[in-house]
């Protein structure tokens, strides 16, 4: 664990390393769509879009916690109310499916929903039918952002659906693949701890920077 740690200095760096292995001139030729997962995430794909036309949106989604364990994530729902559980944790904990399903739609109405008008201004999440689509992360811990898009956006009918994040577990790597049609990182990592040991510097995403990374290009 120690050889990985601070291996990148800030998202800047992450997303200068990531342009060397997404192929840059496809993702402009065929106006790929890029799609942030999280906050980090947005600014990460801000910066490795730079100056390309391609569109740059973000899909929000909230994580649903185990009942009296605010700490552990057992599934996590996106804007567009697609769900992804963790079954294994779900069955170990014994929790009821009617709580998860729940708990995803007070999410959706008090939370997520208040984002959308926050940051998009009503704005509903882009089609991505037919359309190439590059969902983006500055790491993965658990993977259930990363799959809880992967599964909006197949839901969606798109031509095909790419990864580009910076650090990931292996296992999580392993998971995500076959839904992928590629998955571009720079290091999965067998015992990984979490996202922010890997770099040096990992600043929370001031709001006024998020409306920023989120204006529409003319």
């Amino acid at each position: 664990m120690k050889k990985y740690k601070n291996i990148l200095k800030n998202r800047e760096d992450a997303a200068t390393k990531l342009a060397d292995i997404v192929p840059m001139q496809r993702l402009k030729d065929e106006s790929w769509k890029m799609v942030a997962v999280s906050k980090g995430g947005l600014e990460l794909a801000y910066i490795l879009r730079k100056k390309l036309p391609n569109s740059l949106d973000f899909l929000f989604s909230e994580a649903i916690m185990a009942p009296n364990n605010d700490e552990c994530e057992v599934a996590r729902v996106s804007e567009r109310e697609e769900i992804v559980i963790n079954e294994q944790l779900v069955n170990t904990f014994d929790i009821q499916y009617d709580y998860i399903y729940g708990e995803a739609h007070r999410k959706h109405e008090e939370q997520i929903l208040s984002y959308i008008y926050q940051y998009r201004k009503g704005r509903p999440f882009s089609s991505m039918k037919d359309e190439v689509v590059l969902l983006i992360d500055e790491g993965s811990e658990t993977g259930m952002k990363l799959m809880t898009a992967l599964k909006t956006i197949l839901a969606m009918g798109p031509k095909a659906v790419y990864i580009a994040v910076a650090v990931l577990p292996s296992d999580t790597l392993d998971l995500l693949e076959p839904f992928a049609d590629d998955i571009f990182f720079l290091y999965d990592i067998d015992d990984y701890v979490e996202t922010t040991l890997y770099y040096e510097e990992l600043e929370e995403v001031a709001e006024e920077k998020l409306e920023k990374y989120l204006e529409k290009k003319d």
